[in-house]
């Protein structure tokens, strides 16, 4: 029988993914004109959110900041050096369309891992990151601090794509 820290992990998996999913789903609809649908979709995505947050704060797994990045870095560095690369060999075994977005991921996941790793350091320095503007490439993921960069290093996506993130 499933102990409730089981069930909570379950739990927390599937409302993160109806959240993701209910995004995705509301920029189908917004582009195919149907705005209140789109609102109906991002807000169901939201309630998703609030009972996957619930979810983790009664799995304790909310700490302090330093704690929370070692934990962001622990995921980071898992996808890219374990979880991603067998799947990108797969995918590219397959040539199944999944191969970019896995080679996007790992290249990816090992810059946020490196971010997050600079802001651990400012934070067992006292300190904050003393950067305040993030660049999110929209095609792969990539993060770019201070300012975007002419071209995505990862995906070659060009300066005017990326959006600042507040």
């Amino acid at each position: 029988m499933a102990t409730t820290n089981e069930h909570l992990k379950e739990a927390f998996a599937g409302e993160s993914q109806a959240n993701q999913k209910y995004q995705a789903f509301a920029k189908q609809a917004e582009k195919d004109g149907f705005t209140n649908i789109a609102k109906l979709f991002r807000t169901t995505a939201e309630a998703e959110r609030i009972h996957a947050e619930g979810h983790l704060k009664a799995l304790d797994l909310i700490a302090t900041t330093a704690d929370n990045l070692q934990s962001a870095i622990d995921g980071e560095t898992y996808e890219y050096e374990e979880m991603y690369p067998p799947m990108l060999d797969q995918a590219l075994n397959d040539n199944h369309k999944a191969k970019t977005m896995f080679k996007f991921a790992v290249d990816a996941e090992e810059v946020h891992a490196q971010i997050y790793s600079k802001a651990l350091e400012a934070v067992k320095a006292g300190k904050d990151l003393d950067v305040s503007d993030f660049y999110l490439c929209p095609v792969c993921g990539y993060i770019e601090l201070g300012s975007a960069p002419e071209q995505c290093p990862i995906c070659g996506a060009k300066k005017k794509a990326f959006v600042q993130i507040a």
